[in-house]
């Protein structure tokens, strides 16, 4: 089982764990959660979506060349009520997501929103797992939120 729980949410942004088989993989940072869907600012709703590797998006080729025979394609979450092509990939900051869950080995909060460090590694490390995932037909994400105050302490 593949899962993003969010645990905490900022003036734009939400940061996410993810969970492959029940153990930690990476934070996720997304955009706010919303009532109402806001095109590009919104994180997508909770629920259980199919994962697979879209190989026909731009941004898979902007990724085959950073990361050549490995790269499969871009982990996209499929089925998601208004919204399409969403995709695991690399930022930091919640205005590189536009709706999609950006990878991150840390994260920080920096004045009102949470960011992301690390990405492009927890990238690099958790990418062929979930490719594997989706190879073997267990390639589903459950998306829950479970969110807590942020304490710095």
């Amino acid at each position: 089982m593949i899962e993003l729980v969010r645990v905490h949410s900022a003036e734009n942004s939400t940061v996410s764990h993810l969970y492959i088989d029940g153990l930690f993989a990476c934070y996720l940072l997304e955009d706010k959660i919303r009532s109402k869907k806001i095109f590009a600012k919104t994180c997508i709703p909770e629920g259980i979506y199919p994962l697979s590797l879209n190989t026909t998006a731009g941004m898979n080729s902007q990724y085959a060349p950073k990361f050549g025979r490995r790269h499969r394609g871009m982990l996209e979450i499929q089925k998601i009520p208004e919204f399409s092509l969403v995709f695991f990939h690399i930022g930091n900051y919640h205005t590189d997501t536009k709706g999609c869950p950006l990878m991150g080995s840390y994260f920080r909060k920096e004045g009102d929103d949470f960011m992301v460090l690390q990405s492009a590694l927890a990238y690099k490390t958790w990418y062929p797992i979930l490719v594997e995932k989706i190879k073997m037909g267990t390639g589903r994400i459950k998306v829950v939120n479970r969110l807590q105050e942020f304490n710095y302490d």
